[in-house]
């Protein structure tokens, strides 16, 4: 089966991001946020600990506005420009069109990611830090930016209006971070069994987050984050499929 049309709007989708000085403010934001957070409101050095812990606490938080803010754009603003039209029109499966945005994105998230790398050289500078542990921790941060990613793609691809989209991709976002939090958990003890609670807890991005940001790369984790991302991509498949046949 031939990719082309993946890799075409794959290589479209990410030259896009950097033709515009859009993408740079975007990468110096959040780059000056996660290190306003992590070395200040975390008091990293009052904390004396080599690690990156107070680091990867702020991710999921911060993934929460960041990556909407990304993902508004992904099909909004096709439909908004009357791009889609046009899309749709190619012999190009409607699958490839959405994997090769979802990918383009990720890697720009990947991008802002490895821009955080001199956190990383720091604490090897003044310790002596589990360098697996971190590694494993980023490895969960790009995972669970894509979960966020393609609840925000999937989103984007109902309506016209970027601002909706990131909106709702924000709300949605929200209730799978929350999820498993002890506001959560207390609330659905009230009136359901331990099987639901359960259930319900690990929807939850921090979660499985938490557990690989302590080096912990269980299967579940691992399972829920790649299940997310190929839900909402598949859900995105077929709504796009459906307008394109309407």
């Amino acid at each position: 089966m031939s990719c082309a049309g993946l890799r075409a709007t794959f290589k479209r989708e990410l030259i896009g991001y950097f033709a515009t000085p859009i993408a740079y403010v975007f990468l110096a934001i959040f780059l000056f946020t996660i290190g306003a957070f992590t070395f200040y409101f975390a008091a990293f050095y009052e904390r004396e600990q080599a690690n990156l812990q107070a680091f990867f606490t702020w991710h999921p938080w911060l993934y929460l506005f960041f990556i909407p803010a990304i993902s508004m754009r992904l099909w909004a603003e096709e439909r908004k420009s009357g791009t889609f039209e046009v899309l749709a029109t190619l012999p190009v499966p409607v699958w490839q069109l959405v994997l090769g945005k979802f990918l383009a994105a990720w890697l720009f998230t990947l991008f802002a990611l490895v821009g955080t790398l001199p956190i990383w050289v720091t604490v090897n500078y003044l310790g002596d830090p589990d360098n697996g542990v971190i590694l494993a921790s980023y490895l969960g941060s790009l995972l669970m930016a894509g979960s966020y990613l393609a609840i925000g793609s999937c989103i984007s691809a109902l309506t016209r209006n970027q601002v909706i989209a990131f909106i709702v991709a924000v709300l949605v976002s929200f209730l799978f971070t929350i999820s498993g939090t002890p506001l959560v958990v207390n609330l659905v003890q009230g009136f359901g069994s331990n099987a639901l609670v359960n259930l319900i807890a690990s929807f939850s991005f921090l979660t499985n987050f938490n557990d690989m940001s302590r080096g912990i790369l269980e299967f579940d984790s691992l399972f829920f984050m790649l299940s997310v991302m190929a839900l909402w991509l598949t859900i995105n498949t077929l709504a796009l499929t459906h307008r394109n046949r309407g």
